[in-house]
Protein backbone atom coordinates (compact mmCIF):
# COMPACT_ATOMS: atom_id res chain seq x y z
CA UNK A 1 0.00 0.00 0.00
CA UNK A 2 1.33 3.03 -0.72
CA UNK A 3 1.86 5.93 1.74
CA UNK A 4 2.23 9.81 1.44
CA UNK A 5 5.25 9.34 3.61
CA UNK A 6 7.04 7.31 1.02
CA UNK A 7 7.70 10.85 -0.91
CA UNK A 8 7.91 13.48 1.77
CA UNK A 9 10.24 13.63 5.01
CA UNK A 10 7.43 16.04 6.56
CA UNK A 11 5.80 14.92 9.67
CA UNK A 12 2.40 13.60 7.75
CA UNK A 13 0.47 10.42 8.30
CA UNK A 14 1.84 9.64 11.96
CA UNK A 15 -0.99 7.92 13.23
CA UNK A 16 -2.19 8.81 16.67
CA UNK A 17 -2.10 7.11 20.05
CA UNK A 18 -4.93 8.72 21.95
CA UNK A 19 -5.24 12.36 22.29
CA UNK A 20 -1.67 12.79 20.84
CA UNK A 21 1.19 11.11 18.30
CA UNK A 22 2.74 8.34 18.96
CA UNK A 23 5.42 8.13 21.55
CA UNK A 24 8.36 7.82 18.73
CA UNK A 25 7.13 10.13 16.23
CA UNK A 26 6.69 12.96 19.68
CA UNK A 27 10.37 11.65 20.50
CA UNK A 28 11.88 12.25 17.14
CA UNK A 29 10.26 15.58 17.17
CA UNK A 30 11.40 17.18 20.14
CA UNK A 31 15.22 15.15 19.06
CA UNK A 32 14.56 17.23 15.60
CA UNK A 33 13.74 20.02 16.97
CA UNK A 34 17.11 19.71 19.86
CA UNK A 35 19.23 19.76 16.92
CA UNK A 36 17.59 22.99 15.07
CA UNK A 37 18.56 24.45 18.45
CA UNK A 38 22.21 23.32 18.53
CA UNK A 39 23.00 24.14 14.68
CA UNK A 40 22.08 27.45 14.65
CA UNK A 41 24.14 28.55 17.49
CA UNK A 42 27.08 26.21 16.36
CA UNK A 43 30.19 28.21 15.73
CA UNK A 44 31.80 28.01 12.00
CA UNK A 45 35.14 26.34 11.88
CA UNK A 46 37.46 29.15 9.74
CA UNK A 47 40.48 27.65 10.29
CA UNK A 48 39.29 24.18 8.75
CA UNK A 49 37.54 25.86 6.08
CA UNK A 50 40.06 28.21 5.28
CA UNK A 51 42.57 25.49 5.39
CA UNK A 52 40.49 23.29 3.02
CA UNK A 53 40.12 26.01 -0.15
CA UNK A 54 43.68 26.88 0.32
CA UNK A 55 44.26 22.85 -0.20
CA UNK A 56 42.47 23.81 -3.75
CA UNK A 57 44.43 26.41 -4.60
CA UNK A 58 42.00 29.07 -3.85
CA UNK A 59 43.20 32.40 -2.36
CA UNK A 60 40.78 32.96 0.89
CA UNK A 61 40.48 35.78 2.88
CA UNK A 62 38.92 35.92 6.43
CA UNK A 63 36.16 38.52 7.70
CA UNK A 64 33.78 39.45 10.50
CA UNK A 65 30.44 41.50 10.54
CA UNK A 66 29.74 43.76 13.40
CA UNK A 67 28.08 41.10 15.39
CA UNK A 68 30.65 40.26 18.06
CA UNK A 69 28.89 36.97 18.86
CA UNK A 70 26.63 34.59 18.22
CA UNK A 71 23.97 35.85 20.80
CA UNK A 72 24.29 38.96 19.13
CA UNK A 73 24.40 37.98 16.08
CA UNK A 74 20.93 36.13 16.50
CA UNK A 75 19.34 39.20 18.45
CA UNK A 76 20.22 41.44 16.33
CA UNK A 77 20.38 40.57 12.39
CA UNK A 78 20.94 44.01 10.95
CA UNK A 79 24.72 43.83 12.65
CA UNK A 80 25.30 40.57 10.88
CA UNK A 81 24.78 42.25 6.72
CA UNK A 82 27.67 44.14 7.58
CA UNK A 83 30.88 44.06 8.25
CA UNK A 84 33.41 45.15 10.97
CA UNK A 85 36.20 47.85 10.43
CA UNK A 86 38.99 45.92 10.34
CA UNK A 87 37.36 43.78 7.31
CA UNK A 88 36.24 47.08 5.33
CA UNK A 89 39.56 47.62 5.07
CA UNK A 90 40.91 44.08 3.96
CA UNK A 91 37.93 44.21 1.13
CA UNK A 92 39.17 48.11 0.22
CA UNK A 93 42.10 47.12 -0.24
CA UNK A 94 41.41 44.52 -2.92
CA UNK A 95 38.30 46.74 -4.98
CA UNK A 96 38.73 46.27 -8.43
CA UNK A 97 40.98 43.29 -8.34
CA UNK A 98 38.09 40.49 -7.74
CA UNK A 99 34.96 40.66 -8.76
CA UNK A 100 32.67 38.59 -8.96
CA UNK A 101 32.34 38.89 -5.09
CA UNK A 102 31.94 35.05 -3.94
CA UNK A 103 31.11 34.61 -0.40
CA UNK A 104 30.96 31.97 2.17
CA UNK A 105 29.42 33.02 5.29
CA UNK A 106 27.76 30.72 8.07
CA UNK A 107 24.29 31.78 8.01
CA UNK A 108 21.89 30.12 10.25
CA UNK A 109 23.51 26.97 9.98
CA UNK A 110 27.19 26.05 10.62
CA UNK A 111 26.98 22.50 9.32
CA UNK A 112 25.21 22.86 6.28
CA UNK A 113 28.84 25.05 5.28
CA UNK A 114 31.06 22.69 6.30
CA UNK A 115 28.99 19.47 4.70
CA UNK A 116 27.90 21.66 1.61
CA UNK A 117 29.63 24.49 0.87
CA UNK A 118 32.84 23.13 -0.95
CA UNK A 119 31.11 20.45 -3.30
CA UNK A 120 29.05 23.05 -4.37
CA UNK A 121 31.94 25.85 -4.59
CA UNK A 122 34.09 22.97 -6.60
CA UNK A 123 31.24 22.72 -9.63
CA UNK A 124 31.02 26.31 -9.90
CA UNK A 125 34.33 28.12 -9.29
CA UNK A 126 35.39 27.89 -13.15
CA UNK A 127 32.22 29.68 -13.89
CA UNK A 128 33.01 32.35 -11.42
CA UNK A 129 36.42 32.83 -11.52
CA UNK A 130 37.20 34.51 -8.67
CA UNK A 131 40.55 36.00 -7.45
CA UNK A 132 39.57 35.52 -3.87
CA UNK A 133 36.94 33.43 -1.84
CA UNK A 134 35.38 36.01 1.51
CA UNK A 135 34.71 33.47 4.54
CA UNK A 136 32.66 35.36 6.52
CA UNK A 137 31.99 35.40 10.57
CA UNK A 138 28.26 35.56 11.47
CA UNK A 139 27.24 36.17 8.40
CA UNK A 140 23.83 36.79 6.56
CA UNK A 141 22.50 37.25 3.02
CA UNK A 142 23.19 40.72 2.51
CA UNK A 143 26.36 40.88 3.34
CA UNK A 144 27.45 40.01 -0.23
CA UNK A 145 26.26 43.50 -0.65
CA UNK A 146 28.27 45.69 1.13
CA UNK A 147 31.42 43.36 0.20
CA UNK A 148 30.21 43.74 -3.62
CA UNK A 149 29.71 47.35 -2.91
CA UNK A 150 33.26 47.52 -1.44
CA UNK A 151 34.97 45.75 -4.51
CA UNK A 152 32.72 47.57 -7.31
CA UNK A 153 31.70 43.89 -8.19
CA UNK A 154 29.49 43.27 -11.13
CA UNK A 155 28.08 39.92 -9.28
CA UNK A 156 28.32 38.48 -5.85
CA UNK A 157 27.66 34.62 -4.87
CA UNK A 158 26.82 34.18 -1.19
CA UNK A 159 27.04 30.17 0.11
CA UNK A 160 25.40 30.12 3.34
CA UNK A 161 23.60 28.03 5.72
CA UNK A 162 19.98 28.39 5.86
CA UNK A 163 17.61 28.32 9.13
CA UNK A 164 17.65 24.78 9.94
CA UNK A 165 14.21 22.92 9.86
CA UNK A 166 12.76 20.00 11.48
CA UNK A 167 12.82 17.75 8.66
CA UNK A 168 17.34 18.80 8.07
CA UNK A 169 19.51 21.16 10.04
CA UNK A 170 22.15 21.30 7.06
CA UNK A 171 20.29 22.43 4.19
CA UNK A 172 22.83 25.09 1.90
CA UNK A 173 21.88 28.11 0.03
CA UNK A 174 23.24 30.17 -2.73
CA UNK A 175 22.77 33.70 -3.37
CA UNK A 176 23.46 36.04 -6.52
CA UNK A 177 22.83 40.03 -6.68
CA UNK A 178 23.89 41.64 -10.04
CA UNK A 179 25.58 44.92 -8.78
CA UNK A 180 25.62 44.38 -5.08
CA UNK A 181 25.15 47.38 -2.69
CA UNK A 182 23.22 47.72 0.51
CA UNK A 183 20.56 49.10 -1.13
CA UNK A 184 19.80 45.95 -2.37
CA UNK A 185 16.37 44.17 -1.37
CA UNK A 186 15.68 40.58 -1.39
CA UNK A 187 13.27 40.96 -4.15
CA UNK A 188 17.07 41.99 -6.70
CA UNK A 189 18.46 38.47 -6.09
CA UNK A 190 17.98 34.81 -7.09
CA UNK A 191 18.31 32.30 -4.75
CA UNK A 192 18.77 28.42 -5.03
CA UNK A 193 17.84 26.54 -1.46
CA UNK A 194 17.54 23.38 -0.39
CA UNK A 195 21.23 22.00 -0.90
CA UNK A 196 21.44 18.69 1.33
CA UNK A 197 21.64 14.79 1.01
CA UNK A 198 17.69 14.79 0.62
CA UNK A 199 16.97 17.86 -0.97
CA UNK A 200 18.77 19.06 -4.17
CA UNK A 201 21.79 17.65 -5.52
CA UNK A 202 25.22 19.54 -5.61
CA UNK A 203 25.20 18.65 -9.62
CA UNK A 204 21.78 20.22 -9.53
CA UNK A 205 22.09 23.15 -7.84
CA UNK A 206 25.52 23.51 -9.91
CA UNK A 207 23.07 23.08 -12.74
CA UNK A 208 20.88 25.74 -11.97
CA UNK A 209 23.42 28.15 -10.43
CA UNK A 210 25.69 28.19 -14.06
CA UNK A 211 22.50 29.14 -16.07
CA UNK A 212 21.27 31.77 -13.17
CA UNK A 213 25.18 33.12 -13.63
CA UNK A 214 24.81 33.44 -17.16
CA UNK A 215 21.46 34.69 -17.64
CA UNK A 216 22.92 37.49 -15.00
CA UNK A 217 26.15 38.44 -16.36
CA UNK A 218 23.81 38.54 -20.48
CA UNK A 219 20.74 40.62 -18.86
CA UNK A 220 22.39 42.42 -16.61
CA UNK A 221 20.33 41.98 -13.91
CA UNK A 222 18.75 39.31 -10.99
CA UNK A 223 15.51 38.72 -8.91
CA UNK A 224 11.84 38.69 -9.72
CA UNK A 225 12.76 39.61 -13.20
CA UNK A 226 15.39 36.69 -13.74
CA UNK A 227 13.45 33.52 -13.95
CA UNK A 228 15.67 30.27 -13.35
CA UNK A 229 14.64 28.18 -16.47
CA UNK A 230 17.84 25.83 -16.87
CA UNK A 231 15.76 22.90 -17.34
CA UNK A 232 16.51 19.42 -16.03
CA UNK A 233 20.03 18.54 -15.59
CA UNK A 234 21.03 15.56 -18.23
CA UNK A 235 23.32 12.58 -17.67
Amino acid sequence: MISLRDFTAARVALGRAGDSIPTQALLDFRLAHARARDTVKAPLDTVSLCSEMTARGWNVTMLRTEAKTREEYLRRPDRGRKLDIESIQKVAEARGQCPPAVVVADGLSSVAVHRHALPVLERIVHDLEPARIWIVQQGRVAVGDHIGELLDAGLSVVILGERPGLSTPDSLGVYLTWKPCLKRTDAERNCVSNIHSLGLSYDEAAHKLRFLINESRRRKLSGVELKESAGRLLG
